[in-house]
């Protein structure tokens, strides 16, 4: 039997942690999930109704590859609102999920076998999609005093790329304009293509996030609707991309996936005005992080940085174990609770570290509390 070389990537852990949680469940025991990076929350309202209207209206069928223009503009608009920044909706395009920006941006920036580097402890899909795809990922650990995020000094000449995420999956910290000002300044110097993730913005607890695009005009942006936008499970996202490249990232769009869900697309543009409900999901996180800050300590998890942003705290075991994969399990199985371990984001520092997502309900995450405390009372 023939096998590639390219499908030999890592499993992704949290979802397996998911598959064990539900097994659980369906078994009868009642799971408390702090593992999953997933708003508890569902599409908001008018982004509903606009998709029922749509389908009432006629068949939803292929839509251009760059997406819906009238989405790829209110995205534009959007950079106006949070950063001040004048962009042309050309420049965007509407992709299957923030893993379909991923795929387009590393096909269309890299060769086989170039080095691309990202930080860690970083989202673990980067790795695996960048092997997937015959590229070579370079893992660069950054320090708990830089609160995880990469500094110019950790990016080794060579690279190809680097990714950044700010707010980061999984520590929730955030780059000012300083220093993230400072690493595109390190990324012209040595040549290296800058990929910003953007996901979580929208989602930070005090200032606003920086978009890349505010230090490097050029910068390739990776956003999607699943996390502010709560909308996980419609699998969309969008690029930004410089003018020069859009018909290169055009082409590979419609060889790749022809165009993203059409449903999704309609209502996506309508969870852009959809602020004051999505704002007061930001509260129910925001009221969750701070039940942490003061509930994980009191817990017996004294090591981690605050979050500047995201829905996650990522806290270290010393003293606790020296295998997070286990202990996880272990906390699953006598606590009922679900929370990633920390092998997923750092596969050699990872052993001693997990990630608590805060993105469900209030309720959800005082009761995960509460349960964690005596667990490890007793333990």
């Amino acid at each position: 039997m023939r096998r590639s070389a390219r499908g030999d990537v890592d499993p992704f852990i949290v979802m397996d942690v998911m598959e064990r949680a539900r097994a659980a469940e369906a078994a009868g025991r009642r799971i408390v999930h702090m593992e999953v990076g997933q708003p508890g929350t569902g599409a908001p309202k008018g982004a509903r109704d606009a998709v029922a209207a749509a389908m009432e209206a006629g068949p939803l069928g292929y839509t251009v590859a760059l997406g819906l223009p009238e989405l790829r503009a209110r995205i534009a608009r959007l950079y106006a609102q949070w950063y001040g920044i004048d962009l042309d909706p050309a420049r965007v395009i509407v992709t299957p999920g923030a893993s379909g920006a991923f795929i387009l941006a590393f096909t269309a920036l890299f060769e086989a076998g170039e080095k691309v580097g990202l930080g860690l402890p970083g989202y673990p899909s980067y790795r695996q999609i960048l092997r997937a795809l015959s590229l070579q990922p370079v893992g660069l650990p950054t320090a708990p005093e830089a609160r995880y995020q990469p500094v110019p000094d950790d990016v080794p000449p060579g690279l190809a790329g680097l990714i950044l995420a700010s707010p980061s999956n999984p520590s929730g910290t955030m780059l000012d304009r300083v220093a993230l000002g400072a690493l595109a300044e390190r990324c012209r110097e040595t040549g290296t293509a800058l990929i910003a993730d953007e996901i979580y913005h929208g989602i930070q607890y005090e200032g606003r996030a920086i978009s890349a695009l505010e230090v490097d005009p050029d910068a390739i942006i990776v956003n999607s609707f699943s996390k502010y936008f709560s909308m996980t499970g419609w699998r969309i996202g969008w690029l930004v991309v410089p003018e020069a490249e859009v018909r290169r990232y055009e082409r590979l769009a419609q060889n790749l996936f022809i165009c993203t869900t059409h449903a999704s697309q309609v209502a996506a543009l309508a969870a852009m005005d959809c602020t004051e409900e999505l704002d007061r999901n930001v509260g129910v996180y925001a009221a969750n992080r701070a039940l942490l800050l003061e509930g994980l300590p009191k817990a017996g998890f004294t090591d981690f940085a605050p979050p500047d942003g995201a829905f996650y705290v990522y806290a270290g075991l010393d003293g606790i174990s020296e295998d997070s994969l286990a202990f996880a399990g272990e906390v699953l199985d006598r606590a009922g609770v679900a929370v990633t371990p920390g092998l997923d984001f750092d596969p050699a520092r990872g052993r001693r570290t997990l990630r608590f997502s805060y993105a469900r309900s209030t309720a959800d995450i005082t009761e995960g509390l509460e349960r964690l405390t005596e667990f490890m009372s007793r333990r």
